[in-house]
């Protein structure tokens, strides 16, 4: 069973925010135990709280004082190169949080544009497409069709190689001797047009429409939905 997840909010019952305080506490102490031990680092953790006069501190007074003199003679620039408050890491994480979101919208809008792509290649009309929509569909097209074009090129080069190595089995074979040319079925033309019947009902395989490499034009503002 998953627990269930906690809500980052000051928690304004006493007993609750005393018993919560004292089970992380322990938790804490414990992760930077563990963090020095496993590691090899020197770490330290120095607790005050409302309900204890003096703090709490890990490893030991002595052990504190020793890291914390050594974290001063640092340059200053060096002791807030990496640190963070609340303020900063909460601006970090929403920051964080957009970009997620916008690469989540951006991939959302490339799953829409191309089932819109396809529908209209079953003859399903575009009526209710927008100027945006229209503008979206036209690069994606064109991203496909440089697609299918590197791969024709590709499936040209590699039939050539294949030919030229079937040619010098054949010289072989027949004791050096080149055989005489008979018409016979283009194999370049077949293996083309086979790939690209299987390019056709494949798209997501053949023509890399998922390639991490590929950056759509949508932007934030193109999130209109579509009937």
């Amino acid at each position: 069973m998953t627990r269930k997840k906690v809500k980052l909010a000051y928690i304004t019952d006493d007993s609750a925010r005393k018993a919560t305080f004292k089970k992380r506490k322990k938790g804490l102490m414990k992760k930077v135990s563990e963090l020095s031990t496993l590691c090899g680092i020197d770490a330290c953790a120095i607790l005050y709280s409302p309900y204890d006069s003096q703090p709490e501190v890990w490893p030991s007074p002595l052990g504190v004082q020793c890291v914390v003199t050594r974290f001063k003679k640092m340059p200053e620039m060096e002791q807030s190169k990496k640190m963070v408050n609340q303020e900063s890491f909460l601006r970090q994480r929403v920051a964080k949080g957009n970009e997620q979101l916008k690469k989540q919208r951006k991939d959302n809008r490339e799953k829409e544009i191309t089932q819109v792509m396809f529908q209209s290649l079953t003859g399903k009309g575009l009526e209710t497409l927008n100027i945006v929509d229209f503008f979206d569909l036209g690069w994606m097209i064109d991203q496909n069709l440089k697609e299918i074009n590197k791969r024709i090129e590709s499936l040209k080069k590699e039939a050539q190689s294949l030919a030229v190595a079937a040619a010098g089995q054949l010289i072989i074979k027949n004791g050096g001797k080149v055989p005489e040319e008979k018409p016979a079925f283009d194999t370049m033309d077949a293996i083309q047009g086979q790939q690209w019947f299987v390019d056709f009902f494949n798209p997501n395989e053949q023509m890399g429409f998922a390639r991490d490499d590929m950056m759509l034009p949508f932007g934030d503002a193109n999130q209109n939905a579509m009937a």
